[in-house]
């Protein structure tokens, strides 16, 4: 009979459960559990297999620059990093009001890092999340205009939960990346998150978009409810 069950667990990718009735076989607990008692061990081992493979998946997709986590950040004062603001976003309950976060800073302050740090808590939390150095994105969707996929692809990223965009304004957009970056934040507005990390200050993301119109349209969307962050200090690559 146990081996009928684990043959018909293991058929039905029940692998939490699995495990969960074979450890509970191999060392005899079940003779001192009621029926309610195994059957809220078993279901309870499956949903955790579940969940972790779930968060496993969304930390393989997001495609992180760093393995950051929220407990290494350096708070020190000279960095004027908030702490009850980072760990309050690290809930992630912007994600679930839609809202935005901008992180700005000099070369080497930790942009990255952070933002990548709330990407990894989003993933934690079973938000999708998608990480895209911007110029890089920018010339994939260029090289995606050229070979026809390009609607699929930024259908694709309209999908995620959460999109972080690092290192935007290295250079000036030209007239294909603006339209772009317009189109993806057209798309997001009011229904999915994104954060946007930067070495120049938002005030001067108007100029490094160009074109009035599309640079109103999108700042318009992005900055004026977001949560901006701004570090400071020296790089932490030289430390």
């Amino acid at each position: 009979m146990n081996s009928t069950i684990q043959n018909k667990m293991s058929q039905m990718k029940l692998h939490g459960m699995l495990r969960s009735y074979q450890s509970m076989l191999s060392a005899n607990h079940h003779h001192g559990l009621t029926h309610d008692e195994v059957l809220n061990t078993l279901i309870q081992s499956e949903w955790e297999e579940r969940e972790n493979k779930k968060i496993s998946r969304n930390l393989r997709l997001a495609k992180f620059r760093y393995g950051a986590s929220i407990e290494e950040i350096n708070f020190t004062a000279a960095r004027g990093l908030d702490k009850t603001q980072v760990l309050r976003l690290a809930d992630t309950s912007f994600i679930g009001k839609k809202e935005n976060i901008l992180i700005t800073g000099a070369t080497g302050v930790g942009k990255s890092y952070l933002a990548s740090a709330l990407g990894n808590q989003a993933c934690q939390s079973g938000y999708r999340t998608l990480y895209f150095n911007t110029q890089k994105l920018f010339t994939k969707l260029k090289m995606l205009k050229a070979d026809g996929s390009y609607t699929r692809e930024i259908a694709r990223i309209e999908k995620y939960d959460l999109l972080i965009l690092d290192d935007f304004g290295l250079a000036h957009l030209d007239n294909t990346a603006r339209m772009f970056l317009l189109e993806i934040i057209e798309d997001r507005h009011g229904r999915k998150s994104t954060i946007i990390s930067s070495q120049l200050p938002v005030a001067q993301w108007y100029e490094v978009i160009g074109e009035s119109t599309v640079a109103d349209a999108i700042l318009d969307r992005m900055v004026h409810t977001a949560h901006r962050i701004e570090l400071k200090g020296d790089s932490m690559r030289k430390k």
